[in-house]
């Protein structure tokens, strides 16, 4: 469902050791906002909600809800860094728009 780059995967698990809580997995969401009219939103969770699909990418677990999971099937995920900044980017094959920041898109 999710494809998660070397880079993508390295910086969720500093993330993850940099924590002090206890962290089931990712939470990766698609909602209301952006430019463009849908956003993705990344939160580490102590624990999966009722009815959260798990899935394992490369001994990451992703937390991914019902409404969000056909929005992001097929989807890259990267890390880059760059002069401008560093963050994560999407790649979403199911997006009809995106704005160029890469965070944002229409479907």
């Amino acid at each position: 469902m999710i494809i998660m780059t070397d880079s993508a995967k390295s910086a969720v698990n500093r993330f993850i050791s940099s924590t002090d809580k206890p962290v089931a997995g990712l939470r990766i969401r698609v909602e209301g906002g952006g430019c463009s009219g849908l956003k993705y939103s990344l939160k580490l969770e102590e624990r999966a909600a009722e009815g959260d699909q798990q899935l394992d990418c490369g001994g990451l677990t992703l937390l991914v809800d019902d409404s969000s999971a056909p929005l992001l099937a097929g989807v890259t995920m990267d890390f880059v860094e760059s002069m401008e900044g560093s963050g994560f980017t999407f790649v979403n094959p199911n997006a009809s728009h995106s704005c160029s920041c890469g965070k944002s898109f229409a479907c």
